[in-house]
């Protein structure tokens, strides 16, 4: 599956949650991934290896969110400074995934692997983590609410399916209302066209929603 084109506003998850398993000269590394749309959720991943794994020596950890900030988070969990979370991070992001988390638990073996194998061995065990989970393809969007009378539904259909994502809701009651995941590059564009719609008073309303 190709990579998207810079500045799209398309990007990759991981397909679900798996685990790798990595021996390096008697110690072994155990890399869990899983979605993740937040600290919290990296938390709770973090959490549920240490939980999983309670006799291991190390916990460590890189975390990226968000396409649009590029939100990341990375911890060494006790070994050398530079030798765990960085790489494991370079492996998330030469994977071109958002929204994941990885832990790589290590029970030492009793061999030291010095500074060089150990970030290859976290490197690797991530990396090997990455690419058993799998990608899918989400995009960057912004959700929008728009009530308006029944007799403009086909117009308001016509203005969002250009840049929607998925398929809208409408809701039916006195007026007909619509909400819709819509492409952030073509947020300016549709907030344009809906007030237009609001001053000819084609439209009641329209609202850009938090995200969920």
């Amino acid at each position: 599956m190709a990579s998207p084109e810079p500045g799209s506003d398309d990007f990759f998850e991981p397909a679900g949650a798996v685990t790798a398993e990595l021996k390096v000269r008697r110690s072994l590394f155990i890399a869990d991934l899983a979605p993740c749309g937040s600290a919290d959720a990296a938390r709770e991943a973090l959490a549920g290896a240490e939980k999983s794994n309670k006799n291991a020596d190390h916990y460590c950890w890189a975390y990226r969110l968000d396409p649009d900030s590029e939100t990341v988070h990375f911890s060494d969990g006790g070994e050398p400074a530079g030798t765990a979370g960085r790489p494991i991070l370079a492996a998330i992001r030469q994977s071109g995934m958002f929204n994941v988390v990885i832990v790589v638990t290590r029970y030492f073996g009793g061999i030291k692997l010095g500074v060089r194998g150990l970030i290859d061995a976290y490197g690797q065990a991530a990396a090997d983590a990455a690419s058993r989970a799998g990608r899918v393809p989400n995009a960057r969007k912004r959700k929008v609410a728009v009530r308006l009378p029944y007799a403009a539904a086909g117009d308001v259909a016509h203005l969002l399916s250009a840049g929607a994502v998925g398929s809208p809701e409408w809701r039916c009651a006195a007026d007909a209302e619509v909400v819709a995941d819509v492409r952030a590059s073509g947020a300016s564009r549709l907030e344009a066209s809906l007030n237009e719609f609001l001053a000819r008073k084609r439209i009641h309303s329209w609202n850009w929603l938090p995200p969920a």
